[in-house]
């Protein structure tokens, strides 16, 4: 079938690795092309002060806000690796935008390089939703109300709206159930599957070197 050559073609899974540091460097590279490499950097920083904040946080209705309270106050380093977990959080943010417009703007997506695009544009989705699912895990008024709107705007897209929406809350309400939900999500589920989109979007990277800049 064409699609499958396609997909083999783009992702060359049928050619060999070179070496982990034997790569073509196109000349006119500049500092913009290492906002991906930032929005790594952010991401593993993200991911190790996350595991920190997860030996601390309970996800639970009666507990979780508490546990927030508790590693601000009591768990040695707490506040500073919250604070760490926020703003890497943020640059990762910035940084994957920054990265798509430098890619879109020097044409980085065109052929064979549009798989990798797509599989870029599903990681910002991806990150996107990470920030969401975290948003909520203070369980304070602003992220429950926060939490509220997002989930309606869900439940608002025509015929499957309704079905998201109980998938994301666990129920018609906001409750605890959205809460240990969301925490699966954000600590399980997505961080995987960024996993595996990190792998696919490097092996490109290696596979088809660096773009040309324009």
């Amino acid at each position: 079938m064409k699609i499958i050559e396609w997909f083999l073609d783009r992702f060359r899974l049928r050619s060999t690795h070179r070496g982990i540091f034997d790569r073509n460097i196109p000349e006119g590279i500049n500092y913009f092309y290492c906002l991906g490499g930032i929005a790594f950097t952010a991401f593993l920083i993200c991911l190790f002060s996350g595991l920190f904040l997860s030996f601390h946080y309970i996800p639970s209705e009666k507990e979780a806000y508490l546990s927030i309270i508790r590693i601000h106050e009591e768990v040695n380093l707490g506040k500073l690796m919250r604070s760490v977990h926020k703003w890497s959080a943020n640059v990762l943010i910035v940084s994957i935008i920054l990265h798509s417009i430098r890619v879109f703007i020097t044409k980085s997506y065109r052929p064979p390089r549009e798989l990798n695009w797509i599989v870029g544009v599903l990681m910002f989705f991806l990150v996107m939703i990470e920030g969401f699912t975290g948003y909520l895990l203070p369980w304070d008024q602003k992220a429950y109300w926060a939490t509220v709107v997002g989930t309606n705007i869900v439940g608002s897209i025509p015929f499957i709206g309704e079905f998201l929406m109980l998938l994301i809350r666990g129920g018609y309400e906001v409750s605890g159930t959205t809460l240990t939900r969301f925490y699966s999500f954000h600590v399980l589920w997505f961080p995987l599957l960024m996993a595996v989109l990190l792998w696919a979007h490097f092996h490109m990277v290696k596979k088809l070197g660096i773009s040309k800049p324009l």
